[in-house]
């Protein structure tokens, strides 16, 4: 009985021992949740802060600027607008210089720019200190727009990508939420003072933070990329073999990418590239940077409170982007996107009809709330689909021999048609404030034809899947 008692003892430690073995092999071969990964994305979604603060800087300060300044409508349109061109100049050169250089060294670019950008603007007393400070902005921006997502994808674990990423969006938002409520208080140079601190941090904590993995086996520094996995999934990691996937990723890519702009446009891609633009162009014709970037103006338009206004969209704005990561994965690409046109051709009908009846008395009062209902209806529906969506999509939907290179090609689209919106809604609100709102709903109704008739649902789907499915249209 006392042997049988010893046999079962010893049975119950080898259970327990290759328990604990178990445990240890999947410690060494899970990657885990880490302080490297969390201070790494933390430093490089600063970037994304300076971007929402930049994207909406104009809005707060627009009245005192150009009465301070003694600027016209057209020389503020003009300055406003002045960012997307610079953005969309490094956007198309981003991919080239974050893999001449690196990604820390390009976000260290983006940052000078940016501090140098907000001193300019801050510091400005004529309009032409004041121009280059925007446009250096713009350089800024449009690096960040293409290397923060980028580097956040490619030193994260694949088990926590998604929520990692989804921070640059959501930075961007609590910058754009920022800029709104503090606008109320601050004077304008303040402001850009204000928003020069983010940028300011970023360059400190780039000393603290290492390269991309992606990059450093594209150069074949080897030794450097298992320091760094290290350093982001734990020293008890085994990453000799997340290492070696990513040599073979690396690799595979470098073979496939050697196609230039005439593989581009050949009859095979021909829906991809109609898809990409189509719904770059929709996304900015939509109305939405407009708001952004001249939101208190829409309300002193309007007649309604400039501060009530603008704080509550400050208080929407990061709660619903929260909204999108819950419902991305489990709705699919295509329902989204269509309830998100939908609601955006609802909410700008709402805004024109505000401003179409615009009278003094009672009537007043009814137009207030079309335009408060319509104007957080716009961004909340905005940001559901037609925010974010387009440049998901995008990454899809191309065949990989072609994807930098169409995806240049449709960042820079996104930027000009943006420019143009920021450049030209001025005029079109002295035009006709209900007519422009109205040409937004009419943009909005295309765009859900668009979308039924020609983009794909590519939830669950691979992306060869995908591509079988697209290569019918041709």
């Amino acid at each position: 009985m006392f042997q049988k008692k010893k046999k079962k003892d010893k049975r119950g430690k080898k259970m327990e021992s290759a328990s604990l073995l178990d445990k240890q092999e999947e410690a060494r071969t899970t990657p885990s949740f880490t302080h490297g990964v969390l201070l790494s994305t933390s430093v490089a979604v600063a970037g994304s802060f300076c971007y929402g603060c930049a994207m909406s800087y104009t809005s707060p300060a627009q009245s005192k600027i150009m009465e301070e300044l003694g600027l016209s409508v057209a020389d503020y349109s003009f300055f406003t607008s002045l960012m997307t061109l610079g953005g969309m100049i490094t956007a198309a050169l981003s991919g080239k210089i974050a893999a001449l250089i690196g990604r820390r060294q390009t976000m260290w670019i983006s940052d000078v720019c940016c501090l140098f950008g907000w001193l300019a603007v801050a510091f400005a007393h004529d309009i032409m200190l004041l121009n280059i400070g925007r446009l250096f902005l713009g350089f800024g921006v449009g690096l960040i727009s293409y290397v923060v997502p980028v580097y956040i994808a490619e030193i994260t674990p694949k088990t926590f990508r998604g929520g990692f990423s989804f921070t640059n969006q959501l930075l961007q938002c609590l910058g754009i939420s920022l800029m709104f409520f503090t606008g109320n208080f601050f004077r304008w140079r303040t402001l850009a003072l204000l928003s020069a601190v983010p940028c300011a941090v970023q360059l400190i904590g780039l000393f603290f933070i290492p390269e991309s993995p992606r990059w450093l086996a594209m150069y074949g520094r080897d030794q450097e990329l298992e320091v760094t996995l290290k350093k982001l999934r734990g020293e008890n990691f085994d990453v000799l073999e997340e290492a070696a996937e990513i040599r073979e990723t690396v690799e595979i890519s470098r073979r496939e990418s050697q196609s230039g702009i005439k593989d581009l446009f050949h009859m095979r891609n021909a829906q991809p590239l109609i898809i990409g633009l189509g719904l770059m162009l929709m996304q900015q014709f939509s109305g939405s940077a407009a708001i952004s970037a001249y939101a208190a103006s829409i309300f002193d338009k309007a007649g309604f409170p400039i501060n009530i206004g603008t704080t509550i969209l400050a208080a929407v704005l990061v709660p619903q982007s929260i909204v999108v990561i819950l419902t991305v994965d489990r709705w699919g690409r295509r329902p989204l996107l269509l309830l998100s046109s939908t609601g955006v051709c609802i909410c700008s009908f709402l805004i024109g009809l505000s401003y179409y009846l615009q009278k003094p008395g009672e009537v007043q009062t009814i137009c207030s709330v079309l335009l408060i209902v319509g104007i957080i209806g716009h961004v909340s529906f905005f940001c559901i689909g037609l925010g974010g969506l387009p440049w998901v999509i995008m990454s899809e939907i191309f065949p990989v021999n072609v994807k930098i290179t169409a995806g240049s090609l449709v960042t820079v689209s996104s930027w000009f048609f943006s420019w143009v919106i920021i450049y030209s809604f001025n005029f079109m609100m002295q035009w006709s404030a209900s007519g422009t709102y109205f040409t937004f709903s009419g943009v909005s109704l295309v765009t859900i034809v668009f979308i039924w008739i020609l983009v794909p649902e590519t939830k669950g789907r691979t992306l060869e899947e995908i591509q079988a499915s697209l290569v019918r249209f041709s």
